[in-house]
């Protein structure tokens, strides 16, 4: 640990947001290389975000986000295990960039369960008539439909969809990142958006 200059734990708590000693102890870990400390305390969270998988989120906050001169608005609900961790800067912070990260993106679901089985066999549809005009067989179709349909996911599944403010992350990197800075589990549990001339 001694090895590790003040500086560069600085540095990294200021990119994670993560505590002093968990920002030593990554770099120390990594011989003072930056991405990989990164790297170390992303999986870290990811072990957080595992280990408190079955708790249950009672508390949370309805966070709300208005774009284009009020043309955009959503609502999200993001919830967390106590009431202490909804008031704290790096779970407010974690709501509005979901907000923001709604009203950008237009997400057809948080995940892609949540996406309704016309909507992804519409989709498959598509993807085979594409591939069929193309002249591929049958069971090369199949296959490029599937790929195609986890594209689709990865671009309108908010947990799937690459944060816009850093797009190096997903969605759900950054809900990891914010598990292991809470200590708690944390879920987004719903959201609407509505836009002006927009068929409800």
């Amino acid at each position: 640990m001694s090895g590790v200059s003040a500086a560069l734990v600085k540095e990294l708590r200021e990119k994670t947001g993560a505590g002093i000693m968990d920002c030593k102890q990554a770099l120390s870990e990594c011989d003072g290389d930056m991405d990989k400390a990164l790297d170390f305390l992303r999986k870290k969270g990811l072990a957080t975000a595992k280990k408190r998988a079955g708790r249950a989120t009672l508390e949370g906050v309805i966070q709300s986000y208005i774009h284009m001169g009020g043309k955009i608005g959503v609502l999200v609900e993001v919830d967390c295990e106590t009431d202490f961790v909804a008031k704290t800067d790096a779970f407010i912070e974690f709501a509005k960039n979901i907000a923001m990260q709604i009203a950008a993106t237009n997400p057809v679901g948080i995940s892609a369960e949540d996406v309704p089985a016309e909507i992804v066999e519409k989709e498959k549809e598509i993807y085979r008539a594409q591939a069929l005009e193309t002249g591929k067989p049958q069971q090369v179709v199949e296959k490029i439909a599937e790929g195609k349909l986890n594209k689709f996911f990865k671009e309108n599944c908010l947990m799937n969809q690459q944060f816009i403010r850093d797009t190096n992350l997903t969605v759900e990197d950054l809900l990891n990142d914010t598990v292991a800075k809470t200590g708690e589990k944390i879920s987004i549990k719903r959201f609407a958006r509505f836009q002006i001339g927009e068929e409800s």
